[in-house]
């Protein structure tokens, strides 16, 4: 590796760099210069940065190997346990607490289409479940935690750090959605790091809780709409 790269591989330098190319994507997006979602934009500075300093994705953990299985299947009770905490303990809670429902007005068209239903699943497993999770907990959560340490006081504060930026980033459902996601974000990380920093299991997690979600939007019985 060249002294550069194991310079900015290393440097504090390099992560305000790239925190702060994250901060221009959320003002992009906030002032409707950027299209479709933030994932693809945040996904390709991961794949450059990483690119830059000589770090693949298998070194963030996207692994396919024996243990494949097991993981997806972990995913899968993961992702119907979150849901579940969802739907019925922490949704109520902050519906109690702040009067409203996540604002899922961008979703109405869903009721009852099935063509869109099947679209919005693809993207619940592609965008959602796959992209998220590379961008969040691929890139980073793990490029959050080259500044805070890696330490477990300094793991503790990076997934909180970097969920906190993740339910700030579904803004567009209100505090109630703010809320609920920076708490999936928490168990997302927490899931990442428990499974060894194994990124297929969160993708399936993530994916699952989507998916779960634009089914019963689409049958037109979530909560608040």
């Amino acid at each position: 590796m060249g002294a550069w790269r194991q310079w900015f591989r290393d440097s504090r330098f390099s992560v305000l760099v790239d925190l702060s190319l994250v901060a221009a994507i959320f003002f992009a997006d906030a002032h409707h210069l950027i299209y479709f979602s933030k994932t693809p934009y945040l996904l390709t500075l991961g794949w450059v940065s990483m690119a830059v300093r000589g770090i693949s994705w298998r070194d963030a953990g996207l692994r396919i190997d024996d243990g494949l299985l097991r993981a997806i299947l972990m995913g899968i009770a993961a992702g119907a346990v979150m849901e579940a905490l969802e739907l019925f303990v922490t949704q109520p809670v902050l519906v109690r607490i702040t009067g409203k429902y996540p604002d899922l007005s961008d979703f109405l068209d869903l009721v009852g289409n099935l063509k869109l239903l099947l679209i919005l699943i693809a993207f619940s497993w592609v965008v959602a479940g796959f992209g998220e999770e590379l961008a969040w907990r691929g890139y980073l959560l793990n490029r959050v935690a080259n500044l805070t340490g890696r330490s477990r006081i300094g793991w503790v504060a990076t997934v909180v750090i970097s969920s906190v930026v993740f339910g700030l980033a579904h803004s567009y459902q209100h505090l109630t959605g703010i809320v609920e996601n920076t708490i999936a974000g928490i168990l997302l990380g927490c899931l990442y790091l428990a499974t060894g920093r194994r990124l297929i299991v969160p993708i399936v997690a993530h994916a699952i809780t989507d998916t779960i979600d634009v089914l019963i939007i689409f049958s037109g019985h979530y909560p608040g709409m």
